[in-house]
């Protein structure tokens, strides 16, 4: 059982955290490259914020939305 763990802790320290130790290494040299990956986050939520924006601007200017004060039973 002892084995089954080890591998396991070899797979993730040794092999799949390779992409990271490679950006560690990067941050000596160049810390925009080595936080590129944040970067890439930072563009993609931007998008994803802008077209979220978009579409409540479109259904609010469709006027689909219930906006009474008894849309709920319980109000």
């Amino acid at each position: 059982m002892k084995s089954f763990f080890e591998g396991i802790a070899y797979l993730f320290e040794e092999i799949l955290f390779i992409p990271f130790d490679a950006m560690r290494n990067l941050e000596l040299e160049s810390w925009t490259l080595a936080n590129g990956i944040n970067w890439i986050f930072m563009i993609v939520c931007a998008a994803a914020i802008t077209y979220w924006v978009k579409q409540l601007k479109k259904f609010d200017a469709n006027n689909e939305e219930r906006k009474d004060v008894t849309s709920h039973s319980y109000l």
